[in-house]
């Protein structure tokens, strides 16, 4: 089957929810991508901030058939060595929350988040406290409980009615925030780099008066960093870069580095919240991703992926604010944080031509918010892979 075929033979079996790349992808290698007619990509989107250890590593393979030849699924029913071990490492990332809860995918450690808030308000402070402050913009999943946290009108078009108890703030605006809070506030939740709203780094300032305000008010502080963790941003965790300790973290995109499995970190006296049959999930940190997991966590420690996310992060934002110097008409803004970066183009019609001549050139990126080129390369890219896309981003912008 060609890829014509494929894509003929898609839409007649397959929803059509995917604004889909007309590339049809046969396999993958580093932070390489190589389609059915034969063409080589440079992946700088590794699956939407997934791949961080890029794409066929050796190692995390190994480890998966591994544990596949012992053991897959036997449901949180039974205690297995896997998920015990992946918890212990992931609660060592960060200094202060002791509690993981395991599932299947962001949106899932969002619910999770959301429903643990509300809990321990009500079963554990015997207060009836169930509304949840989230930003505009912001973007905290698809199911009916994250789509309604979610602060972009977009999202929820078309299904009504949302999940009461949802309120949305304007961003770096504490008055704002101020404003909403309320006898009524469970939580504040929040994504210090905001992904899917173009890469918008929080203000500094801004996020830890949240933190203050959480504090005085005695509001559970959330932060999701389902695409910022696992070292994308320069540390383990984005919220480490601010001078915070939130109550609660959810994680899942790079976790596994493509199998399916999220996370809820929480505090100890947050995780009071979930008690025996307050909360499950069948397949949730079973052994095989537990496994993977496991080993990519590894391998970032190791290979000090983190500190490469950092350094290479630096190199490219560097570049970028000189290329947009030199092509201000074309470029507004150049923003991001580690290997999550954002290119804000003047005008959607320049920013979609600019996105299709980076895939005629070999170069997948991500354009969001119709005007925002947004790059999540594997954290094993090199400067070497850095410069070719901005001396091929350059050529493309004078020919625009």
């Amino acid at each position: 089957m060609n890829c014509n075929e494929i894509i003929a033979e898609e839409k007649d079996v397959i929803f059509n929810t995917y604004a889909r790349y007309p590339i049809c992808i046969s396999h993958g290698a580093g932070s390489r991508l190589f389609s059915f007619d034969g063409k080589k990509y440079l992946d700088l989107l590794a699956g939407i901030a997934v791949c961080g250890l890029g794409h066929a590593n050796e190692e995390i393979k190994q480890a998966i058939s591994n544990q596949a030849s012992k053991l897959i699924h036997v449901s949180n029913l039974f205690y297995t060595k896997e998920q015990v071990e992946l918890a212990k490492k992931l609660v060592a990332t960060t200094d202060h929350l002791k509690k993981v809860f395991f599932c299947n995918s962001g949106a899932e450690a969002n619910e999770a988040a959301i429903k643990l808030a509300r809990r321990y308000m009500q079963k554990i402070k015997n207060q009836e406290r169930y509304e949840i402050i989230t930003l505009e913009e912001s973007f905290h999943g698809r199911t009916y409980a994250t789509m309604s946290a979610t602060g972009q009108e977009r999202i929820k078009d078309g299904f009504s009615p949302l999940v009461p108890g949802f309120l949305h703030a304007k961003i770096n605006d504490i008055e704002d925030v101020k404003r909403k809070v309320s006898k009524n506030t469970a939580a504040i939740m929040i994504e210090v780099v905001q992904g899917e709203g173009g890469v918008k780094p929080l203000d500094k300032k801004f996020v830890q008066d949240l933190y203050k305000l959480c504090l005085e008010e005695d509001i559970i502080f959330i932060v999701d960093e389902i695409q910022t963790g696992m070292g994308r941003t320069g540390k383990w965790w984005a919220f480490q870069h601010y001078g915070v300790k939130p109550h609660i973290i959810t994680s899942a995109k790079a976790l596994a580095n493509g199998l399916p499995i999220g996370c809820m970190m929480a505090t100890a006296e947050i995780s009071k919240g979930f008690s025996l049959g307050s909360h499950a999930t069948t397949f949730g940190g079973g052994p095989l991703v537990c496994a993977a997991a496991l080993k990519v966590l590894e391998i970032i420690k190791r290979d000090n992926l983190i500190e490469n996310a950092r350094k290479i992060g630096n190199f490219a934002l560097s570049l970028l604010n000189k290329l947009k110097e030199e092509n201000s008409h074309l470029i507004k803004e150049v923003r991001g944080l580690g290997l999550m970066i954002g290119i804000e183009i003047v005008d959607d019609e320049k920013a979609k031509k600019i996105f299709n001549a980076l895939l005629d050139n070999g170069i997948i990126v991500n354009l969001t918010q119709q005007k925002i080129l947004r790059l999540l390369p594997p954290l094993i890219i090199t400067q070497q892979e850095i410069s070719y896309f901005v001396d091929t981003l350059a050529k493309i912008l004078k020919k625009i």
